[in-house]
């Protein structure tokens, strides 16, 4: 896969946040490599909080702003969060195939298959399904990432996140920190994994697996080269 050339984009996660988790760094290299960037965020994480006085729009206008500092188109859908398992697989699939159709990617971003958060788990399985590969557009590759405080939390086993393919964000890490900082009231103070000191932590480890400052990691679900 060569990063250095034109590509359309295609980032599907669960909640705003998880975008700039799992994929901050690399969004930026694509920026600045002029790839076209399209983001579809499928809840608006605030809904299974159970406080009258949360804002269910908050960070849809938090992931509008990180969406313009990314030059990226948003899509935004709203499923109840933290119960994508009350919808039907299909309901939610139509929605990721319905933007997959019209953005045609050639690379998608989405979450690892055996995170602990259930909207992750779901939306990985959304992406899978609506991705088949009976597109006339084939899909370059599709790539799952880890999200602090789901993926880390997993069970250890075989299901548990392996990465195999690495992208240096050692010149995106202070702004990959500083995308987050927009989802402020998402932060958590170290050592909570979901941390500016976690997030800083977990690009350095990924680096040294790959022999580099700072890396993001991800899966390699399916490629074509």
């Amino acid at each position: 896969m060569k990063n250095n050339f034109k590509k359309n984009i295609l980032v599907v996660v669960a909640h705003p946040d998880d975008e700039l988790l799992g994929v901050a760094g690399t969004l930026c290299r694509h920026r600045d490599a002029h790839d076209k960037i399209s983001i579809l965020i499928l809840a608006n994480g605030e809904d299974s909080r159970g406080s009258e006085m949360v804002d269910a729009g908050k960070r849809f206008t938090q992931a509008k702003k990180v969406a313009s500092l990314l030059k990226a188109k948003l899509y935004l859908e709203n499923f109840p969060d933290n119960a994508f398992n009350i919808i039907s697989l299909l309901e939610i699939t139509k929605k990721v195939e319905k933007v997959l159709f019209e953005v045609k990617p050639d690379i998608i971003y989405t979450h690892h298959s055996g995170d602990l958060n259930i909207d992750h788990r779901i939306t990985s399985e959304a992406v899978l399904t609506a991705a088949r590969p009976i597109l006339s557009k084939k899909i370059e590759a599709i790539l799952a990432f880890e999200t602090l405080s789901s993926t880390e939390w997993q069970v250890k086993d075989y299901r548990q996140f392996a990465p195999n393919y690495y992208v240096d964000i050692s010149k995106y890490l202070n702004e990959k920190k500083k995308l987050l900082s927009i989802y402020k009231d998402e932060l958590r103070k170290y050592p909570h994994s979901r941390s500016l000191e976690g997030v800083e932590i977990l690009a350095k480890y990924r680096g040294m697996e790959a022999g580099i400052k700072a890396a993001e990691a991800f899966e390699v679900i399916r490629m074509i080269t």
